[in-house]
């Protein structure tokens, strides 16, 4: 899509309608919220939303909805299964001469516990039948409404509730599983990466999402002060540290080509982002330890170096 055909070039042109009431009961300063309200904005109002527990299960609670969508409540694992019942009665209704808009779009809503877990299993069977639909993934790295435990998400070294930080374990010790290749794998056509710090960016992927047929992926990280041990007010700073240090990587592919839509020159120092964060302070309190965050810091490094050879040629 050349910049002449895009709608996003600039913050100016964020719509200016709500999909999302103001005074939701998450969290002060929720980076899930702010991605999902931009998501929300690009999609338009005839997205019908299926969600399952988790933080955004928040947003409609009986009688009251801050939502002003069609919203469906699903199970842990459902969420895809619900997704292609919707999907076919579309196909049924209009098959009937029922007129629905042509934009109506179906988007699944999950956080990473259903999305890296849970869920993954009904998931990959759409993916498999190709089903046209949204699958936005608000990431805040742990099971974050029932008390933060460890999830598939969660972060090398992060301390969880259920992977606590002790003078023998630094925290959680496996690497963060990569849903992003795990969908690349099913040979969809849209997947990617996007972050609340960056509106023009995520506007723009829905955009481009929005010219193919099949299941689409977004990735949102989702800084989560209650869970993380952040400052509320620091959500969107903390949201670009995690870009600008490499942590979260912005890219898309589009049916298995992969390419970054931002890419820094340089890294800032990947310390920058853990010390804003509790659930990091064992790495630097009593005892700092250099010998883990080398180790994170060259993971991400080799990451980027790879990046910068294959596509700032």
């Amino acid at each position: 899509m050349s910049s002449e055909q895009m709608r996003y070039r600039t913050l100016k042109d964020v719509p200016a309608e709500e999909y999302m009431a103001p005074g939701t009961p998450l969290c002060a300063g929720c980076g899930a919220q702010l991605s999902l309200r931009l998501a929300l904005k690009a999609l338009g109002p005839h997205t019908i939303v299926v969600n399952v527990p988790g933080c955004m299960a928040l947003m409609a609670i009986y009688p009251f909805a801050s939502l002003k969508l069609p919203f469906v409540f699903t199970s842990f694992v459902a969420a895809p299964a619900t997704a292609q019942g919707i999907v076919d009665a579309i196909d049924v209704l209009r098959s009937k001469g029922v007129h629905l808009p042509d934009d109506t779009k179906v988007l699944v809503v999950t956080g990473d516990g259903a999305a890296y877990d849970i869920g993954l299993q009904s998931t990959s069977g759409t993916l498999h039948r190709q089903l046209d639909y949204y699958y936005f993934v608000y990431d805040n790295e742990a099971y974050g409404n029932t008390g933060f435990q460890y999830s598939a998400a969660s972060p090398f070294l992060s301390r969880t509730t259920t992977s606590e930080a002790t003078s023998r374990v630094p925290g959680n010790l496996f690497w963060k599983k990569d849903l992003f290749e795990i969908w690349n794998a099913h040979h969809v056509p849209y997947i990617a990466t996007v972050a609340a710090s960056k509106p023009v960016d995520l506007l723009r992927k829905f955009e481009k999402a929005s010219k193919f047929k099949g299941p689409k992926l977004f990735l949102a990280l989702g800084v989560c002060p209650t869970g993380w041990g952040s400052d509320p007010q620091q959500t969107v700073k903390i949201d670009r540290l995690a870009v600008e240090t490499g942590m979260w990587p912005l890219k898309e592919s589009v049916y298995g080509e992969v390419r970054h839509t931002y890419i820094p020159k340089t890294l800032k120092p990947l310390e920058e982002y853990l010390k804003t964060q509790k659930r990091f302070s064992h790495l630097f309190y009593p005892v700092r330890r250099d010998d883990l965050i080398n180790e994170y810091q060259a993971r991400i490094n080799a990451y980027w170096e790879k990046v910068w050879k294959t596509e700032l040629k």
